[in-house]
């Protein structure tokens, strides 16, 4: 082989290698378990106690799964949600323990942390979880605070993404005293004034004024997510806000909160076309989220705005300061770019399909610096033939 063609060949595999190496280790449990109906009840309390957008954001985890059946028996005992949330949260290992890893244990027993150690709600070391190799194959599980009983036995492996996610098929739940001690609901949220003192009361104000406080409240325990414009840039943006009509001022407003948790993090990693409280059929009110950087930009087509800083994070809330009105294009007129003259061009560009991101399994599609890559390597590789 000539040097110049070997030369070329090498370019095009590094080119290939690199343009591999971006995709994103994202996962989403709640869209892994769907696929499997058998454990339906363990996914729905997972959303439900909102630990699995907690999931969502480790980088390296193992959910132990419990079957319907398993879950039936837990739910039977009649605990708050609160309680469970740290019973299922015992059942999630910060660590990754794929089928093969479970069986070859070091000395055949090992402690390991999980997510209701991680909150500190758990004294001591009850918060571990031991894991040890059992006679026959098997491998048993159980709390660390529950006197060495191994309470469950590894069932199966039901997903596998390597060093990224594992999720495993256990016995029976997993009993332990800290864990089911009763625990009390989180003092109530109270938004409007959670923003008046962090430098957001002209928001906070027309927020109650309109009414559209509500429908916010309404959203909060399920997830949600607010951007508050500053007090400067309501002050500002007020002579427009006067001219709307009583309903379209509540649709600017609703405008400003997402009916999902999405942590700093998450809005980073999850670019693209948003829904809002104010999202209804043919009315899309969506704007786009981007990062360059450190910096979080959303942009309405009328006008970007930049996520200032985090006014209060506590799941299922989390506020963020921005420093505009996020105006809607169905409301204000959008800006057309200078260079855009192709017929139509002044148009919002059409959001992706909604089931696009279900394809994903929550991994982020072809960038385009890696779009561009991949096309270089197929011309590369087309002048080599």
């Amino acid at each position: 082989m000539s040097p110049p063609k070997a030369a070329t060949l090498f370019l095009l595999f590094f080119l290939l290698l690199l343009s591999s190496t971006t995709t994103s280790n994202a996962h989403n449990i709640t869209r892994l378990l769907a696929k499997y109906p058998a454990f339906s009840t363990f996914n729905h309390y997972l959303t439900t106690t909102h630990l699995a957008s907690q999931i969502n954001r480790r980088q390296t985890i193992t959910v132990l799964a419990l079957d319907n059946t398993a879950m039936s028996s837990l739910l039977a005992k009649h605990y708050s949600l609160y309680t469970l949330k740290n019973i299922l949260s015992l059942h999630v290992l910060v660590d990754y323990f794929g089928s093969k890893k479970l069986h070859r244990i070091s000395k055949r027993s090992t402690l390991t942390s999980t997510m209701f150690q991680a909150t500190g709600a758990a004294p001591g070391t009850s918060g571990y979880v031991n894991i040890t190799n059992l006679k026959g194959g098997k491998v048993g599980f159980g709390a660390e605070d529950n006197e060495g009983k191994l309470d469950a036995t590894f069932v199966k492996a039901i997903k596998e993404i390597p060093y990224n996610i594992s999720i495993v098929q256990i016995s029976h739940a997993l009993n332990s005293a800290e864990a089911e001690a009763p625990t009390a609901a989180p003092s109530q949220l109270n938004l409007t004034e959670i923003m008046s003192k962090q430098g957001c009361k002209a928001f906070a104000d027309l927020l109650t004024a309109s009414g559209a406080d509500d429908k916010f409240n309404e959203n909060m325990d399920a997830g949600l997510t607010v951007f508050c414009p500053t007090d400067s840039a309501v002050k500002s943006f007020m002579p427009k806000y006067k001219n709307l009509t009583a309903s379209k001022k509540v649709s600017l407003l609703l405008y400003h909160g997402i009916p999902v948790f999405m942590s700093l993090q998450m809005l980073k990693t999850n670019n693209g076309v948003m829904n809002t409280l104010a999202t209804d059929g043919a009315n899309s009110y969506d704007f786009s989220v981007s990062n360059e950087d450190e910096v979080v930009s959303l942009d309405t087509t009328v006008v970007t705005g930049k996520v200032l800083g985090i006014l209060k994070e506590e799941e299922p809330l989390i506020v963020f300061k921005t420093n505009k009105v996020l105006m809607p294009k169905e409301l204000f007129k959008p800006v057309v770019a200078k260079e855009a003259n192709a017929p139509g061009a002044d148009a919002p560009a059409d959001s992706e399909p909604a089931d696009a991101e279900d394809n994903t399994n929550g991994v982020q599609g072809l960038g385009g610096g890696r779009l561009v890559m991949v096309l270089l390597s197929l011309w590369i590789g087309i002048l080599l033939i």
